[in-house]
């Protein structure tokens, strides 16, 4: 069975960063907007809606789960979102299927519990999290402290509140992660790498 790395991470923590720096220390695959190309392919939904679904995360008001005990009737809002979760998860299993690989975010840690992949949480102080997003250089460097906090509080509930959606699990519970990592403690990511990478190959 292939060696399968799953990260979920807080906004800002550094995640994404880890995943790209293991895959190329171990020299195997990498996939996060690799996916997200993948489904505008095989969607054929235009580019600008893939990324409002990747980015929104927009969900109805109940649980997956609420909703099928109680037999409520779904919608066109709720039979896209599954149906974006469903061709997602089919991506995921289709590229951890092909080879050794680290896959960033998108519930893969539960799509592909079958595969028995190591699951990573990667987790950051929110004084850590302000500064990195900061330096980032993107669309959110110049936000003041207070609007970048409720930013990053913002990002992290809506992946908390999809994780959980489709899952029925908490998301960055302990419990459902072989390793939770936090970056904090460390003053580069790269810092992390050499470690990770001879814990994860043992």
């Amino acid at each position: 069975m292939n060696k399968i790395i799953t990260i979920s991470r807080e906004f800002g923590s550094g995640g994404r960063e880890i995943g790209r720096r293991l895959a190329e220390a171990m020299k195997i695959a990498y996939y996060d907007q690799e996916i997200v190309a993948a489904l505008i392919k095989r969607t054929k939904k235009a580019e600008e809606y893939v990324h409002y679904m990747e980015k929104e995360r927009p969900l109805p008001l109940l649980p997956i789960t609420t909703a099928r005990t109680f037999g409520l009737p779904t919608n066109y809002a709720v039979t896209e979102n599954l149906n974006f979760y469903m061709q997602e998860s089919k991506i995921i299993q289709e590229v951890a299927e092909k080879s050794d690989c680290v896959i960033v975010g998108r519930c893969a840690d539960y799509v592909l519990r079958d595969m028995k992949p190591i699951r990573l949480f990667i987790y950051a102080d929110m004084e850590y999290k302000i500064v990195r997003c900061k330096a980032k250089g993107d669309d959110i460097e110049n936000l003041a402290d207070p609007e970048l906090r409720k930013k990053i509080l913002s990002v992290d509930k809506k992946r908390s509140r999809y994780y959980q959606f489709y899952t029925n699990q908490v998301w960055g519970k302990k419990e459902h992660y072989d390793l939770c990592i936090n970056t904090s403690r460390y003053a580069q990511i790269k810092e992390i790498i050499p470690g990770l990478t001879a814990l994860v190959t043992m």
